[in-house]
């Protein structure tokens, strides 16, 4: 089998077999291809795409280029969730709590990646003393006596996605279906969970920006994960404004608990219970979403989900006080009010412009080198659709660090736009693949 005849067979237009697609990952992996043959084929592949079958094998042949994580010592279906990224995007903070204290059995493993603030590990290690590094002995026990934890990666996990991903992004091949797809699919079905719910972002601060792209993705995914053996779902959610108010890591703990409180009504909640009730009907602990709405409205009202949530952050090494006093998390040293500066209506967000605004904060990330700051970013005070009048305050800014400020202010006011006209109310979840 040689590398020159599967690049001719995909420029072709002709599906690849299994074994083609697993010489070409091994070969890439262990350095007998090179990038600029790889970088080949990748271009065929985007040019022609790959069929279900094609998705799948180069997903699971990307599973198998590492470790993979046995999750067995977990009693019951493990069951997680995984979000295409957005701003604001805290889902998991409310959602893993939610389905633990329903029962359920979250064990999450996140990796960190650039963006407009850090992931849901930078936003955990926003908690005084809370780790992420945690042995698979102590994250399967945690799991089995709190119903959750959320690590960092443990191992080699997909390394051929690692090295691909690269190659990608300098090849200009990132936006291709079957290219993500498998991506976003092999580091969750390496990490071990039984079923699978699957959040695709479309919008404006999404890297689907239409729904249809975004839809075709969702099925993409969930054909994989059938395919694979998982039980998968995929909603298509709205990301053409920040999801919930906070925008930057404490912050989004201090929502996150807030909504655990019963005290945030809003999109980031009743994304986030959308979610958790697919998570408890994968698990098999809801018959339908009915019931499965009923046992989340009650752990809430409870406070069986803030106890959970208290629960692992105690576990793994952080102060759950946190829990009753949100101003135990890192606090900015300014905060700055942005304010209207006509009347209209909010129509429009450049929700993208948004994130970058609260990373040039110092809230996420444009390089692996940088460091975030737990405390910074910007709390929404408008949404779409609401009125507002000159002075109306739009949001507030959580500042240290002043070297960026302008260009974040900048950004920001280009980024809200204020029309004449009230505009139609966007969708919240546009679509649900099963």
């Amino acid at each position: 089998m040689h590398i020159t005849d599967i690049i001719l067979k995909k420029r072709s237009g002709e599906a690849l077999t299994k074994e083609e697609i697993d010489f070409f990952i091994k070969g890439y992996v262990d350095g007998s291809i090179p990038d600029y043959q790889a970088s080949a084929l990748l271009m065929a592949i985007w040019f022609n795409g790959m069929n279900p079958q094609e998705t799948t094998d180069l997903t699971l042949s990307m599973v198998a280029s590492g470790d993979t994580v046995d999750l067995s010592g977990i009693d019951g279906i493990k069951v997680d969730k995984h979000s295409t990224g957005g701003v604001a995007d805290t889902t998991t903070l409310v959602a893993a709590p939610l389905v633990a204290a329903c029962g359920g059995r979250v064990a999450k493993m996140s990796g960190r990646g650039l963006g407009h603030t850090g992931g849901t590990l930078d936003k955990l290690e926003s908690i005084p003393g809370l780790s992420i590094e945690q042995p698979m002995e102590i994250f399967q026990k945690l799991v089995n006596t709190i119903g959750l934890s959320v690590i960092g990666q443990t191992g080699n996990l997909v390394p051929a996605d690692k090295k691909l991903y690269a190659l990608r992004d300098v090849t200009v091949t990132v936006d291709n279906m079957s290219l993500i797809a498998g991506s976003i699919m092999s580091k969750k079905i390496a990490s071990g969970a039984d079923a699978i719910v699957l959040d695709v972002k479309t919008g404006s601060g999404a890297f689907m920006k239409t729904a249809e792209d975004s839809v075709e993705l969702a099925k993409s995914m969930v054909e994989i994960g059938k395919l694979a053996g998982r039980a998968t779902v995929a909603l298509v959610t709205d990301m053409n404004q920040p999801l919930g108010n906070a925008v930057g890591n404490a912050l989004e703990v201090q929502e996150a608990i807030e909504i655990l409180r019963g005290e945030h009504p809003g999109d980031l909640k009743d994304v986030a219970f959308a979610l958790s009730a697919w998570m408890l009907r994968l698990a098999g602990l809801a018959d339908d979403e009915a019931a499965a709405m009923k046992m989340l409205t009650n752990a809430l009202e409870s406070g069986a989900a803030l106890d959970a949530l208290s629960r692992m952050i105690e576990a793994q090494g952080g102060d759950p006080k946190i829990c009753e006093d949100t101003s135990k998390l890192p606090r900015a040293g300014k905060l700055i009010s942005v304010k209207a500066e006509r009347d209209g209506w909010i129509s429009e967000m450049d929700n993208t412009e948004i994130g970058i605004s609260a990373m040039l904060l110092g809230a996420g990330r444009q390089t692996k080198a940088d460091v975030i700051d737990p405390a910074v970013g910007l709390w929404m005070k408008k949404r779409i659709g609401e009125q507002v009048a000159v002075g109306d305050e739009l949001a507030v800014f959580h500042v240290n660090e002043e070297k960026n400020l302008d260009e974040a202010l900048k950004r920001f006011k280009a980024a809200v736009k204020i029309s004449g006209e009230k505009p139609d109310k966007l969708p919240l979840i546009y679509h649900v693949v099963e």
